[in-house]
C-alpha cells in the first residue's frame, strides 16, 4: 500500500527506551516520571471506579471538571474562560494538538514549526494535507529568532505551532516572545497551537506565560495541556484544549471522531484533586530540586551546561570534546555507560546535529545519583 507517512518510522523515544531496557541501562531518555502519583489522587480514581463512574463521559468532558479547569485558568493566568464553550477534555495533549491542527489546516496550507520540535507536530500537518515550514530556533539558547519567523510567513501560512516550556531545550517564553508573536499574527488569518504541557514546571521563579492569558493571542489560539505531565501520570493520557468558542466548535468536530470522550473516573478524580491549588503550585519547587541535583553531578563532566528554564529535561553540549554524531554517542552511552539519553538531532526534520544530548531528570533521586556515577566515565567515549 501507499503510505500516508512514508518518512515516519519508530520514534527515537521508543528506540532509546527499548535499548535502555535491553542493555539494563538507566533510562533518562523518554520523558516520563520514574515515580508514582500522589496516593490521594490514586484513591480518588479507585473511589470513582468502584462507585460506578465507568460509562462514557460527555464528548467535551464532564461539566464539573470543565468548570474546575476554568477556575484554575483564572487563578493561574487571570483569564476568564467559558467552561461550556472554551474548555475540552481530551485523551492526552498529543490528541489535542492533532485535533487542533486538523481543525484548521486544509490541503496546501503552510504551518510554521519551530525546530527542534516534538515529533507529533509534522505528521499531523501532513495528514491534514498541510505543508510544514521549518524555522530553526537560535542554536545557542533555543530562543525564537523572530526575523526568521517573519521571513517564513507567506499568504499561505495558516498556523504557527509553539511550545513553552520547550521540549527538548527547556526554554521558557518571555514577554518579548509574546509581543513578537502577537505583532506577527495581528491582522492576518493565522492561528496558533500552543503546546504547554510543561506549564507547571518552570524554575528560578520564572513564570509560565500561557497564551490563554494574553488578551489578543487567546482569540486565535488552541492551548493544549497535559495532566499527565503535571501529576506524574503520563500513562493516563488525559489533557485539555482551551480555545475561543468558534475554534472550540471546529476542534470538537474533530475530537469527537478521534476519541469521542476521555476516561470518566479519571476526570472525576482530577476534578476533586484540583480543589487544592497547592497540588500543582508545588510542582516547580519539586522538579527544581531534581534539576539542581542532576546539574551538580553533571558539572563534574566536561559537558557544557546551561540550567534548563523549564520542563523536566536538561540538555548538554559536547561539540568541544568530540565530533561524534549525537545518535552514535547516545547509543554508546546506553551500551557502555548504561545511561540512556536522547540525541537532539531527532527533533529536527533534517536531523541537524549540533552535538547536543537531552536527559530526563524526572526520576527518583537515588536513580539520578546512580546515573551520575556512571556518567563520571563519559570522557572515555570521546
Amino acid at each position: 500500500m501507499r503510505s500516508k507517512l512514508p518518512q515516519v518510522g519508530t520514534t527515537i523515544f521508543t528506540v532509546m527506551s527499548k535499548m535502555a531496557h535491553d542493555e539494563g541501562a538507566i533510562n533518562l531518555s523518554q520523558g516520563y516520571p520514574g515515580f508514582g502519583a500522589d496516593p490521594v489522587l490514586l484513591d480518588l480514581v479507585a473511589h470513582y471506579t468502584k462507585s460506578g463512574y465507568n460509562q462514557y463521559a460527555p464528548m467535551s468532558g464532564i461539566p464539573q471538571f470543565r468548570q474546575r479547569m476554568a477556575e484554575k485558568i483564572l487563578r493561574c493566568y487571570g483569564a476568564e474562560v467559558n467552561p461550556d464553550e472554551e474548555v475540552t477534555i481530551v485523551s492526552g495533549a498529543t490528541e489535542a494538538i492533532f485535533s487542533a491542527i486538523t481543525a484548521v489546516v486544509h490541503p496546501g496550507d503552510e504551518v510554521v514549526v519551530l525546530e527542534p520540535a516534538y515529533d507529533s507536530y509534522e505528521p499531523a500537518i501532513q495528514l491534514a494535507g498541510g505543508i510544514t515550514i521549518h524555522v530553526p530556533l537560535d542554536s545557542k539558547d533555543f530562543s525564537v529568532d523572530w526575523e526568521r519567523v517573519k521571513h517564513a510567513i507567506t499568504y499561505k501560512t495558516k498556523l504557527i505551532v509553539i511550545n513553552t516550556p520547550h521540549n527538548p531545550s527547556g526554554y521558557v517564553w518571555a514577554e518579548q516572545d509574546m509581543k513578537q508573536l502577537s505583532d506577527l499574527v495581528r491582522d492576518r488569518n493565522i492561528y496558533v497551537v500552543s503546546d504547554e504541557v510543561y506549564e507547571h514546571i518552570t524554575f528560578d521563579q520564572r513564570p509560565h506565560l500561557s497564551l490563554v492569558g494574553h488578551p489578543e493571542l487567546r482569540k486565535k489560539t488552541f492551548v493544549c495541556g497535559s495532566f499527565g505531565k503535571t501529576f506524574h501520570v503520563t500513562g493516563w493520557k488525559i489533557g485539555y484544549c482551551i480555545a475561543p468558542p468558534e475554534l472550540t466548535k471546529e476542534f470538537r468536530k474533530v475530537h469527537q471522531f478521534v476519541t469521542f470522550s476521555t476516561v470518566t473516573p479519571l476526570q472525576f478524580a482530577l476534578c476533586d484533586y484540583l480543589e487544592k491549588p497547592e497540588r500543582y503550585e508545588s510542582i516547580p519547587s519539586f522538579y527544581e530540586k531534581k534539576r539542581d541535583l542532576f546539574l551538580q553531578g553533571l558539572q563534574k563532566t566536561d559537558l557544557i551546561l546551561e540550567p534548563t528554564q523549564g520542563s523536566f529535561f536538561q540538555t548538554a553540549r559536547y561539540g568541544h570534546l568530540s565530533k561524534i554524531e549525537d545518535k552514535e554517542l547516545a547509543e554508546r552511552m546506553t551500551k557502555e555507560l548504561k545511561v540512556a539519553c536522547i540525541p537532539v538531532s531527532a527533533f529536527y526534520h533534517d536531523h541537524q546535529d549540533d552535538k547536543i544530548i537531552r536527559f530526563c531528570f524526572a526520576k527518583e533521586d537515588q536513580e539520578l545519583e546512580e546515573a551520575l556515577k556512571r556518567l563520571d566515565r563519559l570522557n572515555e567515549l570521546f
